[in-house]
């Protein structure tokens, strides 16, 4: 019999991480807290302890994470130091004072310098984050940090933190609208951080029961034929363990990979798990580790371009469920997709327990009816769902996107370490504009950087115009497994809000997200990954799930210039990796500009 490899099997276990506690999985092991304007009022460049005012409710807010077993540091850029404003024994003292007031901190990270000394530590560099994790024992994957204004929420997004921005009168209104978490000030900051982290923790099963908070968003599939595959034999889970759980998740690849987690928790805990999911989908599906058999279906109340639904086609849906006998079903969707129609087909075919993520009052159709509130990643979303079911994911598998492994990218891609530029998108609102992707290979390549382009099979002629003749053209030679090892070799992914963003994610590769804001960011961004996003939050084609481009000229990415992409890059420590063409290109580079 062939070896199975431990990550293709159901339970999708992996090695634990640090900071992890014992039995319960977290999304979190500490808060990094900027200090000036986050946890005590702005005074510019203060030498004096006197002068130090908590923010309100700082203290009681910081108590709660401490009883909740989260570690803290403060990451401060301190640039009076180096203007000579103020000593290091002034600063000690200061800090001191902070921690007088609200208690003590277990790492204190400072910039000394100033922006003239170009340093690698000065937020918005990553570098203080990295530095936090290290010395509290985690991974930067596993902090959330607050600050007030922008450039906090850059350095912790480019070292893989989370981020929540805090608004103070200072705050530039643009840095709010790019922030992926916004909350009103910081208790209400750490309230949610506390919720976030309870969310995925275990929940015993239930039967008609309700759980806390209001919804969210995106869909699309293409019509087949149902079709039922059975996945390789695995090695089966304790008769303890529940039966048959059919997992549903009816959308595109990149929306089948952010339920991953979710999926995996389940898989953890049931015997077999069967997986219904649209067309589009279907080549996710196999990469999903958890997964016994996939079950294709095109569900019209899903797909943004369904085809009429008929009395023929609900009968083969209906007659596909009773064969799956499942014991019991947990619906995944989006905010403004409705599990219901699908739950009163499985109330038909006899599944025992339905759980789902629904607004509408569901009757009968729901034995779970889960709430989640709008803005949470769809990754978590899908965590919180399983574990209100009574499916935790387990405590040696970490809460991130994960896929199985690939094969080495194809040949043509060249030796690892290039960066692959996808300009395209099934919904064109968020691919990008085809003259901005043309700039940005001839100047990635300009300063030494090795680029692949890659795309689907209609975008053949879209990816041989960005490549040209500078970069590597992979538009239409790889279907999702290859590109995913494409994307899994790469030094990082330049990228609209698309698949490709989330198969980065779920290698672990830095993102440079070119987000058109028709969806949220912090709810369709990359989750748990170095990420620098670019693009206009405020466009006008803002929150509207747009798949075409409402506004003539694209002007959400269109305005992002080569050289934001440049600095992008540079925040998330990815060089080039041959000498520059020109004397022009390595000013250009050097410059980050």
């Amino acid at each position: 019999m062939p070896q199975v490899e431990p990550d293709q099997r159901r339970s999708a276990r992996v090695v634990a991480r640090s900071g992890r506690v014992a039995g319960i999985p977290r999304l979190f092991d500490a808060v990094l807290l900027d200090r000036d304007g986050t946890l005590i009022e702005d005074v510019p460049y203060n030498g004096d302890p006197d002068r130090v005012r908590p923010m309100p409710g700082a203290r009681v807010a910081l108590d709660a994470l401490r009883a909740a077993g989260l570690r803290l540091a403060v990451v401060t850029n301190q640039s009076g130091l180096a203007k000579g404003l103020f000593t290091t024994a002034q600063l000690r003292a200061v800090h001191a004072r902070v921690e007088q007031l609200l208690g003590p901190f277990d790492a204190w990270l400072v910039c000394p310098h100033d922006e003239v000394d170009r340093c690698d530590c000065r937020k918005p560099a990553p570098k203080l984050i990295h530095a936090a994790a290290r010395r509290l024992g985690t991974t930067p994957q596993r902090c959330v940090l607050i600050g007030d204004i922008g450039r906090d929420v850059t350095a912790a997004l480019a070292a893989g933190a989370q981020a929540v921005l805090v608004p103070t009168p200072l705050t530039r209104p643009a840095e709010t609208s790019a922030a992926p978490w916004v909350a009103a000030d910081l208790s209400t900051a750490v309230a949610e951080i506390l919720r976030r982290q309870t969310a995925i923790a275990p929940a015993s099963h239930r039967s008609t029961a309700e759980s806390a908070a209001p919804p969210p968003l995106t869909a699309v599939e293409s019509a087949a034929p149902p079709l039922v595959k059975a996945g390789p034999a695995r090695p089966s889970r304790s008769s303890a363990g529940t039966g048959t759980v059919l997992v549903v998740r009816s959308d595109s690849a990149g929306d089948v990979v952010v339920t991953g987690p979710g999926i995996r928790a389940v898989a953890a805990h049931a015997r077999r798990v069967v997986l219904l999911c649209g067309p589009r989908g279907r080549a996710a599906a196999d990469l999903l580790p958890g997964v016994d058999t996939v079950v294709v279906h095109q569900l019209p109340w899903i797909d943004p371009a369904p085809a009429p639904t008929t009395a023929p086609d609900i009968a083969a849906l209906t007659a596909t469920l009773a064969a799956v006998n499942a014991d019991e079903a947990i619906i995944f969707t989006s905010y403004h997709q409705s599990p219901l129609p699908l739950a009163l087909l499985l109330r038909t075919v006899g599944v025992g327990r339905i759980s789902a993520i629904s607004d509408d009052y569901p009757g009968s159709l729901l034995d779970l009816r889960h709430r989640v509130p709008v803005g949470v990643p769809e990754p978590e979303r899908a965590l919180s769902l399983a574990a209100a079911a009574g499916y935790p994911l387990p405590p040696d598998d970490e809460p991130t996107l994960r896929l199985r492994p690939v094969p080495p990218p194809p040949g043509r891609a060249g030796a690892p370490g290039y960066v692959v530029l996808h300009p395209g998108s099934a919904a064109q609102s968020r691919g990008l504009p085809p003259d901005l992707a043309v700039e940005l290979v001839r100047t990635l390549v300009h300063v030494g950087h090795r680029v692949v382009v890659t795309g689907g099979p209609d975008e053949v002629a879209l990816t041989a115009h960005v490549a040209g003749g500078d970069a590597v053209d992979l538009g239409g030679g790889t279907e999702l497994a290859e590109l995913a090892a494409t994307v899994a070799g790469a030094a990082a992914v330049i990228v609209g809000n698309t698949g490709p963003a989330h198969l980065a994610a779920a290698y672990g590769i830095p993102v440079v997200s070119l987000f058109a804001p028709t969806v949220p960011f912090g709810q369709w961004g990359p989750w748990r990954v170095p990420t620098v996003r670019l693009g206009d939050p405020d466009a006008p084609c803002r929150g509207t799930r747009a798949a075409t481009c409402p506004v003539p000229g694209h002007p959400c990415l269109s305005r992002i210039r080569p050289e934001e992409v440049l600095t992008a890059l540079t925040l998330l420590g990815v060089a080039p990796s041959r000498p520059p063409r020109s004397a022009g290109a390595t000013a250009l580079a050097r410059s980050g500009r």
